[in-house]
């Protein structure tokens, strides 16, 4: 694909790299986190417990998990409900893969429900289809895993209806979400879910480098996964299981991880969590800058339901045409201009096709992804920015390949 040499000299001599996300450190970050490089403590030590019930008051639940990823987080939220080698658990085709893949590493089968094109969240009436064949054939989930794509949060409150009637578990996979909000109540706030989990890769909403955190109002789902994280290693003597005591005695009660944050992320991420409200402020003002330049371009932005304040973690759009795709992607990468996929459906990665799933099982997924690709959206873009990237989309939706 060629670009024409005039529209390279009008648009994009010297241009910049525009990134499809990105994160902000501040110096106030920086110096949080070099107070704890001279500190005594480097892991194990006090402002994890912070961060967490700094989470707790942003989500409005009982308690957090700190983990170095939100990969960790959805694993040991897995192990926490249970989930083993008998069970199923369903998620979205259009995620990234650690949402299903947490339930191959507890052993547990997998499988997927279809999604609303308008907004890339799992369709409820595709959920609610495929539980009442799955009820005939005894092959009902143990845990239903909604991911809350691009910022948005799923219909928490239908899905939540379900799970009392075909019994099944709820993690939300919130990582692109935290600042979000359902029904006017953060997300995270689990009122109709199990467990949430958030992300805090440094592409996502704040950033502790990397990192991730289990939210939860169950006081036992809780301890359960701050045990996993550290090995199942028990310290507290009221906790063991045998009655020798000794001062340097601790007890591996199970087979846990190293899934611990440390306490450089945790300074981090309570710095940043300081802006949340600012950041997701922006970014909300940045997708309704692109709503207006968008407006008459034969694309559309994903919808965003009506009961929900999204966080949009990213700014996808939706081609009219699908034969386009390939092209408008590379002349945007030609461009300097990071565009990204969210997300190849999960479904036909060469591994999961290994256990047998196949192109066509879930059309409304393959569909979505042939002509979807993400806008960059961080709150450092600029107004010129903007429009730099949508004048790019405009002409090459204008023109055709060559």
């Amino acid at each position: 694909m060629k670009i024409s040499n005039l529209f390279k000299k009008l648009f994009f001599k010297r241009s910049k790299y525009i990134p499809y996300s990105r994160q902000k450190v501040t110096w106030i970050d920086i110096l949080a986190v070099v107070k704890v490089l001279k500190s005594d403590f480097l892991t194990q030590g006090k402002l994890i417990e912070k961060f967490e019930k700094n989470l707790t008051e942003i989500s409005n639940a009982e308690y957090a998990v700190g983990v170095n990823s939100a990969t960790s987080a959805l694993h040991i939220s897995c192990l926490a409900l249970g989930l083993s080698e008998k069970d199923y658990l369903w998620t979205s085709p259009i995620t990234f893969v650690a949402s299903a893949n947490c339930a191959r590493y507890c052993g547990a089968k997998i499988d997927f429900v279809d999604i609303e094109p308008e907004t890339g969240l799992m369709s409820i009436n595709s959920l609610r289809e495929k539980l009442e064949t799955a009820k005939l054939v005894n092959k009902l989930p143990k845990v239903v895993i909604p991911v809350h794509f691009a910022g948005s949060s799923c219909d928490m409150k239908e899905i939540s209806k379900l799970s009392k009637i075909y019994g099944f578990s709820i993690i939300e996979d919130a990582s692109h979400a935290l600042g979000g909000k359902y029904n006017s109540k953060p997300v995270g706030s689990c009122e109709y879910s199990d467990i949430t989990v958030f992300s805090f890769h440094p592409v996502k909403i704040i950033t502790t480098g990397e990192g991730g955190a289990a939210i939860t109002n169950n006081k036992v789902y809780a301890q359960k996964m701050k045990d996993l994280r550290s090995h199942c290693i028990i310290k507290n003597k009221n906790r063991f299981e045998d009655n020798i005591t000794y001062e340097w005695k601790y007890e591996m009660q199970g087979l846990g991880f190293n899934y611990r944050m440390n306490e450089i992320q945790a300074a981090l991420g309570i710095s940043q969590l300081k802006r949340l409200k600012k950041i997701v402020s922006k970014r909300n003002k940045i997708f309704k800058t692109y709503t207006e330049l968008l407006v008459d371009m034969p694309v559309n932005l994903l919808m965003v339901p009506k009961n929900t304040y999204s966080s949009f973690h990213l700014a996808i759009v939706r081609l009219e045409e699908k034969s386009k795709h390939n092209y408008i992607f590379n002349g945007m990468r030609g461009s300097s201009i990071g565009v990204q996929l969210h997300y190849y459906p999960v479904h036909l990665q060469p591994y999961y096709k290994k256990l047998g799933f196949k192109k066509g099982d879930f059309p409304k997924a393959e569909e979505f992804y042939s002509k979807i690709f993400s806008l960059p959206i961080y709150p450092e873009l600029t107004n010129s920015d903007l429009l730099r990237i949508t004048k790019t989309l405009s002409y090459l939706l204008q023109n055709k390949e060559n």
